[in-house]
């Protein structure tokens, strides 16, 4: 595994002509679980998405392991950095080891389908979120807490240097939000960056080795 790292230089976070976060300066190498903290607004949210590159005008900003952003392809962003959405959107309806086996594609080559070992990465990831015996039933039959787990499975099976997770406690009750957080924080310390946006400081407080806190006025701390 390529020795984890995420960096962003003077990266600026922005939206409808408001500075939400200026001149971000990040350095988080392996073995860190960050919490990204703030509330309703301030640009969480969009701080994820730039750092995974979907902002295009800011990636020149952001390295993952020491390359630039633009300098990688999509494939090898994937391999790198994994992102889990607020909103999961599925296209087509498939069931749990379908998804799951997804977060594969990245380490398969072009028309390689799923061998043994993707499909033994699948069944640890799933059994990991609590999800054994679900392979195969359709996503759309699951409840809200469920389907989160499945999209934290696939981003587990995908196995990425770095993570970042935008509200991952969304629909888990309470035995899943502690069994969620506790995989986070050993997966960053099992050598991987792991950047998470919560809404509970406490649990930020118990789990968490850093914590990055936005204002939504351009002003951040982090620490």
């Amino acid at each position: 595994m390529t020795k984890a790292r995420l960096e962003c230089h003077q990266l600026n976070i922005s939206v409808a002509g408001r500075m939400l976060v200026r001149e971000l300066e990040l350095d988080i190498s392996e073995g860190a679980f960050v919490c990204l903290l703030g509330t309703n607004g301030v640009g969480k949210t969009l701080a994820l998405q730039t750092l995974a590159g979907l902002r295009g005008e800011q990636k020149q900003h952001v390295k993952l392991c020491g390359q630039a952003l633009p300098q990688l392809s999509r494939r090898e962003i994937a391999l790198r950095l994994g992102l889990l959405l607020q909103i999961q959107q599925d296209a087509f309806p498939l069931t749990v080891m379908e998804s799951v086996l997804m977060g594969r594609y990245p380490r398969m080559g072009v028309w390689q389908w799923p061998g043994e070992t993707d499909h033994a990465a699948a069944h640890a990831a799933l059994a990991c979120f609590d999800l054994s015996g679900l392979e195969d039933r359709p996503l759309a039959s699951l409840s809200g807490g469920e389907r989160e787990r499945v999209a934290l499975a696939t981003l587990m099976a995908q196995d990425p240097d770095i993570w970042l997770l935008d509200e991952p406690m969304n629909h888990l009750d309470p035995q899943h939000q502690l069994q969620v957080l506790q995989t986070l924080q050993m997966t960053a310390h099992d050598g991987r960056v792991v950047i998470a946006s919560l809404h509970n400081p406490a649990m930020a407080m118990r789990f968490a080795d850093y914590v990055l806190l936005f204002y939504g006025d351009g002003e951040w701390e982090y620490g």
